[in-house]
């Protein structure tokens, strides 16, 4: 019914334009004709895809901090994950379902029950953290990238807490952690972070996006 009138409204324009051209007028009117038929005519925006990531890393990497500043949530008083939150990470050309598993010792051992379903791995450390900690997390990122729900799945590892002054740097981090042996053949990105430089973090999450679109067009690509 709506097409019909929709129709039948314009044929009665089209029959105004040509009387119209005739006199020389018809541009105007035109322009309007066609700005009501793009107006009435736009669909809605298509859905932005949804992938489903796993967040790991030790208690204190800052996990929920960079998660909550990209929801857009107040960070002031901020509680270690105890379990598993799940939050949905808008982007504008993509929304990522963020399962943040708490870092615990308590936990870590049941991070693996977690991992089905994930599409991406967001691997958090604590880039200022003790020679100690930071062992036990280089041990954590190896075991994750050999896991077999997740050793084919694109990997962002952020080494955050960029800003403190212990922090070690990204090319540090990667010498330490053996990235570059010990991740071959994988799909990975390792960046920088601090919650107090977001645009960095979201760019490091719109190439994470970037390489999930690839795996999906190509889900042979290892």
């Amino acid at each position: 019914m709506l097409y019909a009138t929709f129709k039948s409204k314009s044929q009665l324009y089209r029959k105004y334009f040509f009387s119209l051209e005739e006199h020389g007028h018809w541009l105007p009117q035109y322009m309007d004709y066609m700005c009501f038929r793009t107006l009435c005519c736009k669909g809605p925006p298509p859905p932005r895809p949804e992938y489903d990531v796993v967040c790991i890393g030790l208690t204190g990497a800052g996990k929920t901090s960079l998660l909550s500043r990209l929801c857009s949530e107040v960070t002031n008083c901020v509680i270690p994950t105890t379990g598993f939150s799940i939050k949905a990470v808008p982007f504008q050309n993509a929304i990522l379902n963020v399962k943040e598993l708490g870092g615990a010792d308590s936990i870590k051992k049941y991070w693996s029950r977690y991992y089905q379903g994930s599409q991406g791995v967001v691997f958090v450390l604590d880039s200022a953290s003790s020679e100690e900690d930071l062992e036990v997390a280089r041990a954590e990122l190896h075991s994750a990238l050999q896991h077999p729900q997740l050793c084919t799945l694109p990997f962002l590892i952020l080494a955050n807490h960029q800003d403190k002054p212990a922090a070690r740097s990204v090319q540090e981090i990667k010498k330490y952690f053996e990235l570059e042996p010990l991740a071959r053949g994988k799909i990975w990105l390792l960046a920088g972070s601090t919650v107090d430089n977001m645009d960095a973090v979201k760019e490091s999450f719109s190439q994470l996006i970037g390489l999930l679109e690839e795996k999906e067009t190509d889900p042979g690509r290892i």
